[in-house]
Formats: C-alpha cells, sequence, structure tokens
C-alpha cells in the first residue's frame, strides 16, 4: 500500500476528504518524526512503539572489490509491534 492508497483509506473510514486524511496522515508522520528527533519515543498502546536505536561502528566489505570499510555509527528509526497488532496479524 502506498501513501496515496492509505490516504484513500483513512478518509473512507474516518469519514473525511482526501484532503483532510492527507493533511491527517502528513500532520502524523510529522509529528512522529519530531519527537523522535529529540530523543523520545512514541508509544501508541496496542499499536506499537516507535524509538530510535544506535547502531555501533563496525566494519564491512565492499561487495565489488572485497575491501574492508569501516561502516560508521548510525541512529535507526526502530518500531516494535503492540500486542493488539501483533494478535490481529496472527
Amino acid at each position: 500500500m502506498n501513501k496515496k492508497e492509505m490516504i484513500a483509506l483513512i478518509a473512507d473510514n474516518a469519514n473525511l476528504s482526501k484532503a483532510e486524511a492527507g493533511r491527517a496522515l502528513d500532520g502524523f508522520i510529522d509529528a512522529v518524526a519530531c519527537v523522535l528527533k529529540s530523543g523520545d519515543t512514541v508509544n501508541l498502546v496496542g499499536f506499537g512503539t516507535f524509538s530510535i536505536k544506535e547502531r555501533a561502528a563496525r566494519k564491512g566489505r565492499n561487495p565489488k572489490t572485497g575491501q574492508e570499510i569501516e561502516i560508521a555509527a548510525s541512529k535507526v528509526a526502530d518500531f516494535k509491534a503492540g500486542k493488539r497488532l501483533k494478535e490481529f496479524v496472527a
């Protein structure tokens, strides 16, 4: 499912126009990104938790040349599904 399809589904389920649903979805995405950027987590009970994980620096290989390279430490977004979501998709 892409963003356009998600907006249409939200509009149908919430009885909103597609424009309103699009603004709501964009607002949700921006809010989650802002909270994660500040270092906090977003916990939506039953749905899941968005958080930031830190990856340590590590060694890797260039697949083309086989040469060993250093991969820098980084932060990545993480999502852990909640109990209700896990039960729903199981």
